[in-house]
């Protein structure tokens, strides 16, 4: 299949059916899930009912170059190893336009540290401003994910706001709400985002 964009060190795809068994592996990793869902487990089937729709979805405003299929969610591998890492989100917040995207990401403990969560980001920001038509991009995470906040930060995006949401199960930090990163468009261009 086709890779949606290239880093450094990784490759970025659209999901394909047969990645569940990543998924699952991924989602049932307690530290990675810690800001998600407390660290509770997701049987296979919540995968495949619930998840794999939403990373197999195609949104036409993301179509990629030389006619990768856009989707909102991309399976993330190591380029030289082509192991499943996880998988970033560049999903539009209104299905009909890319004006507005949030970004987001879930990597397995094995690509922790290094800085890919990072080097992803900006690279989905840059083809986002550059190629996509892409005017904002958001990101939320819980307050006390300190590690999420770092990268949104090294990924130019900025502080926005502090929220608080009801959620069905509240788990450990939750009490503190959630917080939003953004860059515009505008911003990056004027290196106010920033790397990019």
């Amino acid at each position: 299949m086709r890779a949606f964009l290239e880093t450094c060190r990784l490759t970025l795809r659209p999901f394909r059916e047969s990645d569940a068994d990543d998924v699952l592996a991924v989602d049932n990793d307690p530290e990675v899930m810690r800001y998600i869902n407390g660290g509770a487990p997701t049987t296979r089937e919540e995968v495949l009912r619930e998840r794999m729709p939403a990373l197999l979805r195609h949104y036409a405003c993301l179509d990629g170059p030389e006619g990768v299929e856009g989707r909102g969610y991309w399976a993330a591998q190591d380029r030289a190893s082509g192991a499943f890492l996880g998988w970033f989100e560049f999903r539009p917040l209104r299905a009909d336009s890319c004006d507005e995207v949030e970004l987001g990401y879930r990597l397995g403990r094995r690509a922790w540290g290094g800085g890919l969560a990072t080097e992803g980001s900006r690279a989905l920001i840059r083809l986002g401003f550059t190629e996509l038509g892409v005017l904002r991009v958001t990101a939320n995470t819980m307050t006390v994910n300190e590690r999420s906040r770092r990268v949104m930060e090294k990924a130019g995006l900025r502080y926005v706001r502090t929220f608080f949401d009801q959620w069905p199960d509240a788990i450990e930090g939750s009490e503190l709400g959630d917080v939003e990163y953004a860059v515009t468009r505008a911003q990056w261009l004027d290196g106010r985002g920033g790397s990019g």
